[in-house]
């Protein structure tokens, strides 16, 4: 069994010795410590910078200058070193077409497979509770997302930015 699996069947069992249906990880985690388990080693100092560094590098947002609309400034790129497969960052205003064309459509990608377990959780959920209304999903987001900046344009009209 590997470790996810075994993480899966400590909160399972958390969940039965406590009979909780909503699950607060600090407290399995505590459950799980004073059960003995082995506890994880801290992360070298220089992994945490660097996950720090990842976060506001994805975070950081800046406005065009022409429309006055945000746009993420630093994109992840994938690139395989030996066997090890890593994310390099680059910016979008330096970054040439194709470094750019692939993180996108690695976000694209992301975006497609969440939605695809999102499909398969709501067709789950409609088979167990068939005696309730169906949860229907809209998976084409063309409309919201044209709503969402109109609403942006809007808001900056309101606000006179």
């Amino acid at each position: 069994m590997n470790k996810k699996s075994e993480l899966q069947r400590l909160i399972r069992h958390y969940k039965d010795e406590t009979g909780e249906i909503q699950v607060d990880m600090k407290k399995v985690a505590k459950f799980a410590e004073l059960m003995g388990w082995q506890m994880p080693v801290p992360k070298d100092p220089l992994d945490i910078l660097a996950q720090e560094l990842s976060r506001a590098a994805r975070d950081e947002i800046k406005h065009d200058e022409d429309t006055g609309r945000p746009y993420r400034v630093n994109h992840a790129l994938p690139i395989k070193q030996g066997q090890q497969s890593l994310f390099v960052w680059i910016d979008i205003d330096e970054a040439p077409r194709n470094m750019m064309l692939k993180s996108l459509n690695l976000r694209r990608e992301q975006m497609v497979g969440d939605g695809l377990q999102l499909s398969y959780d709501a067709d789950h959920w409609n088979s167990r509770h068939s005696d309730e209304e169906e949860i229907q999903l809209d998976f084409d987001f063309g409309f919201d997302i044209e709503l969402r900046k109109h609403a942006a344009d809007a808001e900056d009209e309101l606000t006179g930015d």
